[in-house]
């Protein structure tokens, strides 16, 4: 209950981030970085409530729904396929090779975290959600769950991080009909 509160108010924090006044006005060179970055942290928040409800669908090696369950790429690959519109490949060493590198000290919610799990590099992907958490479908634990980025086991396997490219424009709307 703890965590969901605590997770409950990080998602609110960052869409109180988005939600914040009018952009400023920046000059022209600087505007189109401005604009992806707003489009950046819309899409962030989208990927990380799509993540989030995921949470407890069980593992399944080679899985790429919810139904079937999940292998932690098919789980990225579908998360990002829903709430940013984007197509990842199957595999997290194809995935590592996507998008912008990020330093571990640079890591922003929704940016993709790799580790070296089977005695090779780029061999495990998740979601970073922020406070030093990433979310993910490991092979043990029953099921998509959020882990600590700074346990010792995930520190010493870390591989590195991407930020995938999203489009800066808002979500069309929904029609209530």
């Amino acid at each position: 209950m703890r965590f969901t509160t605590h997770l409950t108010a990080l998602l609110l924090a960052i869409a109180s981030t988005s939600a914040m006044a009018d952009e400023p006005v920046l000059p022209e060179s600087a505007q189109a970085t401005a604009s992806e970055e707003f489009g950046w942290r819309d899409a962030a928040q989208e990927v990380l409530m799509s993540a989030i409800s995921l949470t407890g669908v069980k593992y399944k090696f080679g899985g790429k729904t919810p139904e079937t369950g999940f292998d932690c790429s098919g789980f990225v690959k579908y998360v990002f396929a829903q709430a940013a519109n984007l197509t990842l490949p199957h595999g997290a060493r194809a995935i590592s090779q996507l998008g912008q590198n990020v330093p571990m000290e640079q890591l922003q919610p929704g940016d993709l975290v790799f580790f070296n799990t089977l005695k090779s590099a780029f061999s495990h992907v998740g979601i970073y959600i922020g406070e030093g958490r990433f979310i993910h479908a490991p092979s043990s634990g029953g099921g998509v769950l959020v882990q600590n980025l700074h346990d010792n086991y995930w520190t010493k396997r870390f591989n590195g991080a991407r930020r995938m490219p999203v489009s800066a424009q808002a979500p069309a709307e929904v029609s209530a009909e």
